[in-house]
């Protein structure tokens, strides 16, 4: 191993002060750096453990369907339900629990053999309420756009057509904006969906025009929280693995105005202005 000469040690030594000089100057110039403050005091927000695989039900998730019964909705008895899949039966069924702002996970397995063609194929819906996410066999069979999977049913066809081949599994993710209403019944704001099919944006905040009926234009009517309604539509789609988690915005309270802070000194940002 080489000595260090002088020379080395020098160059060593100025190296360090340069390295000790440049954080100084760094540390300083943070401190003296502008910044700026909401004057809003959050809460700290919750925590919540995520799902051990893709898919999975996060810890605050309201579990809908986990396979074993459909005890959780209204009018199940007709739909059959065995190794960990309900079938459609009958009738609609819709969740004994209503929601309003809700992120809602569902898979759903169009039948196979693929029988029928366009509406006739695989046909069934996720429905808040009356707003109907449609759910169809669209692989490589066609329909009317805004009635074809993962369109907002005769309102706005998916961006792109994300199906899966008859008998495998298609997944929804949606986060639902509900509508809200004045005291009069009038709108207030209007529903907001955006949906991942297979993990595909399909449907990017979409407004909705109001329900979506087949035989009349869309019209909004309260309440804001509702059900969630899988259709029948004659067709034996499968659905599994269904939960749910109600969106809450973050809680905050506001003590002051906005202010920029450098060091010491504050000043509202009005004056700054």
């Amino acid at each position: 191993m080489r000595r260090m000469n002088v020379s080395d040690s020098v160059k060593v030594i100025r190296a360090a002060a340069f390295c000790i000089a440049a954080v100084t100057m760094l540390a300083g110039s943070r401190g003296s750096a502008q910044e700026y403050l909401t004057g809003i005091e959050w809460q700290k927000p919750p925590v919540v453990t995520p799902g051990k695989s893709c898919g999975d039900h996060p810890s605050d998730a309201i579990v809908l369907f986990d396979g074993k019964d459909l005890s959780a909705w209204k009018g199940g008895e007709t739909w059959k339900v065995a190794d960990g899949v309900a079938t459609v039966g009958s009738n609609d069924i819709e969740t004994k629990q209503h929601f309003g702002n809700a992120q809602l996970h569902i898979e759903w397995s169009a039948p196979t053999p693929p029988n029928g063609h366009s509406q006739g194929r695989g046909n069934s819906g996720v429905f808040f309420g009356l707003y109907e996410l449609q759910v169809l066999d669209s692989y490589q069979d066609e329909t009317y756009y805004d009635g074809q999977a993962a369109a907002i049913y005769k309102q706005h066809p998916p961006m792109v057509n994300a199906m899966r081949p008859p008998g495998e599994w298609n997944v929804y993710d949606i986060v639902w904006t509900a509508p809200r209403f004045k005291p009069d019944g009038k709108l207030e704001s209007p529903a907001y969906i955006t949906v991942l099919h297979n993990g595909v944006l399909v449907q990017n905040h979409f407004a909705l025009l109001g329900d979506t009926p087949y035989n009349r234009p869309p019209q909004y009517v309260p309440p804001t929280e509702l059900p969630v309604r899988l259709q029948n539509h004659g067709n034996p789609v499968k659905y599994r693995n269904i939960w749910i988690r109600e969106l809450k915005e973050p809680q905050g309270k506001h003590v002051r105005e906005p202010f920029m802070r450098q060091g010491d000194k504050e000043t509202p940002v009005k004056q700054a202005a």
